[in-house]
């Protein structure tokens, strides 16, 4: 909170004012409020707090509570790409444990931490609701799936080049700040880039489409004067 630097202006006020009047109460913006200024920060820093505050008629005490409540949000500084592993049962079980050990080793950094050049950043996410692709990791919340050592090492490897990145399923790899920009309501064109489901999630379908079977019809929704 002693670093007062900023990169917010008067073009990310009014972006934050057109985000505001999306919600018949402007207080429901918040969230995309912050996620913008990460984009803008790299982090929910003390100017951005202000701002969310004066745009919503709030106290910055209100929005501090906010953006310390979830882990999404970041007291300092995130890395161009902020790299997740989860650890939560299934995917620890698979080796999420162990994958988040050698991906720290590599980075040098401990989870919740930035790399000196800026480049990574590191977390320990609970769950990234995959587990049928366990373990899982996330790059600027794009899915990695079935990951071990030797993948992530090539993957840290080629984003440290600057080498062109596909999610397992879902778009080709930015960076965290335009990864923000769309959590807060700008799309940048891709959200039909890549697949979105495969493999395991799939397997239910497939059997289901090869024998023919279907979901039983809703029932015929009963009339009040039958009642």
């Amino acid at each position: 909170m002693t670093d007062t630097s900023t990169n917010i202006t008067e073009a990310t006020l009014e972006e934050m004012r057109e985000l505001a009047s999306r919600y018949p109460q402007a207080r429901s913006a918040l969230l995309p409020m912050l996620h913008l200024v990460q984009s803008v920060d790299g982090r929910v820093s003390p100017r951005g707090i202000e701002a969310c505050a004066e745009v919503l008629g709030i106290t910055a005490a209100q929005v501090s509570g906010v953006a310390t409540f979830y882990t999404m949000y970041k007291r300092r500084p995130a890395g161009e790409h902020h790299i997740g592993v989860c650890t939560t049962a299934l995917c620890a079980v698979m080796g999420g444990d162990a994958l988040m050990d050698h991906v720290s080793d590599q980075l040098g950094v401990q989870p919740g931490e930035t790399t000196a050049d800026g480049k990574f950043s590191l977390e320990a996410v609970e769950c990234n609701a995959a587990c049928d692709f366990a373990p899982v990791m996330m790059v600027n919340w794009e899915f990695m799936d079935n990951m071990d050592p030797g993948k992530a090492d090539q993957l840290l490897d080629d984003l440290r080049c600057g080498r062109e990145v596909q999610a397992t399923r879902g778009a080709t790899i930015t960076s965290w700040k335009e990864a923000e920009r769309v959590l807060a309501g700008f799309p940048d064109g891709r959200a039909d880039e890549g697949p979105t489901a495969a493999g395991a999630s799939l397997a239910g379908l497939t059997i289901a489409t090869e024998r023919g079977w279907r979901a039983p019809d809703a029932p015929a929704p009963v009339k009040e004067e039958e009642q």
